[in-house]
C-alpha cells in the first residue's frame, strides 16, 4: 500500500530476532489491507465458507507482508536517511538487505498460488499484481521519480478489497471499483498531511515528494481537491447493493468533517502551520486513519444488517 504510517524507534544496531523480521512485513500497513480485504469479502454478495475465508486472508496478509520486505529492501538506502524509517530492520543493521529480499520473495512466491488455491486464480492474479505493483512500480520506479508517487503508488493499498471481493464471488464488479476508490483517492490527502510536517525527510532523503518538488503552496491545494473527491467516493456505495441508509448518515456524516479538515489544511499558509506546529495537519493525518476504518466498518455493519433482514435502503428516503 502507498501508506508509511509507522514511526519506526529503536536503540541501534543488535542481532535481530522475530520482532525484526516481523517489523520487515510492515504489521500496521498489513493490518489495513487485511481489514478491508476482510470487509471486501464480507460485503460480497456470495458467502465463503470460513475455513476458505480465513486461509485467503491470511494469504493476503502473507501478499502485504512480502511487499512490506521488499519495499524495505530496496529503500534501505533512502530510509537510513530519513527520521521517521533510519531503524528500520535493514538499514539500522540488524537485518541484512539479502534476508530482507529473501523474506519478501519467499513469502510472494507462497501466498499467491496458494490463495489460488484455496479461493480462486482471480483472486490470486489481483494478489500478485498488487505485491508486483508496491514493490516494483511504486517502490522502484514512481516512488523516485514522480511527485505522483504516492497518487499513483496509492492503488497498491487500494486492491485488497477487490481482493476480497474476488475470493467470494471469483468476479469483480461496481462495488469492489468504489471500494478501490475510497482508498485510492484517500491516499494522497492522507500521505501529504504527513509529509507536509516531515518534509524535511524526504530533502534529506531525495524523494520527490509532492511538497518538496512542488511545495507545500501547492501540496495543499491538491489535499483540499483530493479530500473533496475523496469524501465523494466513500459516500457513493451507499446506492449500491452493499449500501444502505445508516452507511449513508455515518459516511456522510465521517466525510462532512474529512472535507473540513482538507478545507482548513488546503488554505491555510505554510507560516501559520509552521506557527502551531503544524497542528491541523496531524489532526488531518490521524483523523484520515479514523475515517477510513469507519467508513469500512460501516460497510461491514451494513452487511450484516442485511443478512439479518434489518438494512434499510436508501430509497426510503424518497418512497
Amino acid at each position: 500500500m502507498a501508506s508509511a504510517l509507522e514511526i519506526d524507534g529503536g536503540a541501534g544496531p543488535r542481532d535481530a530476532g522475530f520482532g525484526d523480521y516481523f517489523e520487515l512485513l510492515k504489521p500496521r500497513v498489513m493490518s489495513l489491507v487485511v481489514f478491508t480485504a476482510l470487509v471486501g469479502l464480507v460485503v460480497a454478495p456470495i458467502g465463503v465458507h470460513p475455513m476458505i475465508a480465513f486461509a485467503s486472508i491470511l494469504c493476503v496478509a502473507v501478499g502485504a507482508g512480502a511487499s512490506g520486505a521488499l519495499n524495505m529492501w530496496w529503500d534501505a538506502d533512502i530510509d537510513v536517511k530519513m527520521a521517521r524509517t533510519r531503524n528500520r530492520p535493514v538499514p539500522s543493521g540488524r537485518v541484512e538487505a539479502g534476508e530482507a529480499l529473501a523474506v519478501g520473495l519467499g513469502l510472494a512466491l507462497f501466498s499467491v498460488p496458494m490463495l489460488g488455491l484455496f479461493a480462486n486464480w482471480l483472486a490470486a492474479a489481483i494478489l500478485a499484481f498488487t505485491i508486483f505493483f508496491y514493490a516494483v512500480i511504486y517502490s522502484m520506479w514512481l516512488k523516485r521519480s514522480t511527485p505522483q508517487n504516492i497518487v499513483i503508488g496509492g492503488a497498491a493499498g487500494a486492491f485488497p478489497p477487490m481482493i476480497g471481493w474476488a475470493i467470494a464471488t471469483g468476479g469483480i464488479s461496481i462495488e469492489p471499483v468504489l471500494m478501490f476508490a475510497i482508498i485510492f483517492l484517500w491516499t494522497p490527502p492522507h500521505f501529504w498531511a504527513l509529509a507536509l510536517y516531515r518534509n524535511s525527510d524526504y530533502e534529506r532523503a531525495a524523494v520527490p515528494m509532492m511538497t518538496v518538488v512542488a511545495g507545500p503552496h501547492a501540496t495543499r491545494r491538491q489535499i483540499f481537491w483530493y479530500g473533496l473527491t475523496a469524501a465523494a467516493a466513500a459516500v457513493a456505495p451507499a446506492f449500491t447493493a452493499i449500501g444502505g441508509l445508516l452507511y449513508l448518515v455515518v459516511a456522510g456524516a465521517l466525510s462532512l468533517e474529512f472535507v473540513r479538515l482538507t478545507t482548513i489544511v488546503g488554505l491555510r499558509s505554510e507560516a501559520v502551520a509552521a506557527g502551531d506546529g503544524h497542528r491541523m495537519e496531524k489532526r488531518l493525518f490521524h483523523f484520515s486513519i479514523l475515517w477510513l476504518f469507519l467508513i469500512f466498518s460501516t460497510l461491514a455493519l451494513e452487511a450484516g444488517l442485511r443478512a439479518a433482514g434489518l438494512s434499510l435502503p436508501v430509497e426510503v428516503l424518497w418512497s
